[in-house]
């Protein structure tokens, strides 16, 4: 319980808290590039840098001294490079002639600070970490304006991410909020903008900018969950689109009550369609290639072209399944949209890639 209030309180005070101590809350993914490749890109530039003034050394072999006598070797050109390099400089080998200390004064010494930044260059992302998600949290909070908070990030939550990317939206233009970590490190490397919270908690809303998104999406695991970050949600915007997906029908007047646009009965969309799959399995087919924007046909919305105005939407070139109307959907058929106006909205179907 002591926990729990503690929790609640350190939430309570998200929005008000410097940007670097929000780091691991909130997220702003990265470029996406596997660590293995990075390391290996740091050893064959170390490398490289090894052999580049290994080379050089052995080109101006005459210009060195060895202690122990005798002409210099790749071998020992490599030697030195490498002790040289690294800084360890035993002293062994050493330039005489002016031209192999000019060598060492131009080339190599710059050499020896690349190969340096090279190996700790690991060490110093690591520590910068913070400082760049500090600066780009800070940057993102200032400037996000018109995106969607997605909130869940499991099977629901993921498939709707998956329709808005395929229908063009940009991965920065999604905020996802989970409590569970496993599920926001999938959505950051997939590239969204992640909160770690209860979406029931209005600060946890507000640090992922609810009051300035254009839409909401929740997709809890829990109708009771769902009811409480709508109410939230509604509270701290009044225009977002806030749809929601539930599992039972009996919730839907809560969710309209709470402030959702639209509610989404999962379980009976799914059960009417394995209903109708038993004796028109090609309505099912259809259905699943208007949902999907990726192949096939979508259904989508635009705006009346000037010409269309007056006409009727059933002699349109598309194919017309309804017209919204002062945020109203009107379906085709009806009196009140047998002559388009100007300011409708036409919700058709179109072919992928239109």
């Amino acid at each position: 319980m002591l926990g729990d209030f503690v929790e609640r309180a350190n939430r309570g005070a998200l929005t008000s808290r410097p940007d670097h101590t929000l780091v691991g809350v909130l997220r702003i993914p990265e470029g996406a590039l596997s660590p293995w490749v990075s390391l290996t890109r740091r050893i064959i530039g170390a490398i490289a840098l090894l052999f580049t003034a290994a080379l050089l050394v052995y080109v101006e072999r005459d210009g060195y001294r060895d202690s122990s006598g005798g002409e210099l070797s790749f071998l020992d050109a490599f030697y030195y490079a490498t002790v040289s390099l690294s800084t360890t400089g035993y002293g062994d080998i050493t330039p005489v002639s002016p031209d192999a200390r000019l060598v060492n004064i131009l080339v190599i010494t710059p050499l020896r600070i690349l190969f340096l930044i090279v190996l700790v260059g690991t060490t110093i992302s690591v520590l910068t970490e913070r400082s760049r998600q500090a600066f780009k949290i800070q940057r993102w909070r200032r400037g996000v304006r018109d995106h969607t908070v997605v909130v869940g990030y499991g099977t629901k939550g993921r498939t709707a991410i998956d329709a808005m990317l395929g229908d063009g939206v940009a991965p920065t233009d999604i905020v996802v909020v989970d409590t569970d970590q496993g599920a926001l490190e999938s959505a950051a490397n997939a590239g969204l903008v992640t909160v770690y919270g209860s979406a029931t908690q209005s600060d946890v809303l507000r640090l992922a900018s609810v009051q300035n998104a254009a839409s909401v999406i929740v997709a809890a695991n829990r109708d009771d969950t769902a009811v409480m970050v709508t109410l939230t949600a509604r509270e701290l915007n009044k225009k977002a689109k806030i749809v929601v997906a539930i599992r039972e029908s009996e919730n839907i007047h809560l969710l309209r009550q709470s402030g959702a646009d639209s509610v989404v009965v999962s379980s009976e969309t799914a059960g009417r369609l394995l209903g109708i799959a038993t004796t028109t399995p090609t309505v099912v087919e259809m259905m699943e290639d208007l949902l999907t924007p990726e192949a096939g046909f979508a259904v989508a919305e635009r705006e009346v072209e000037p010409s269309e105005i007056g006409g009727s939407p059933r002699h349109l070139r598309d194919i017309v399944l309804g017209v919204v109307r002062g945020g109203e959907l009107i379906r085709v058929g009806e009196p009140q949209v047998d002559a388009i106006e100007s300011g409708d909205k036409l919700l058709y179907i179109r072919r992928t890639g239109k």
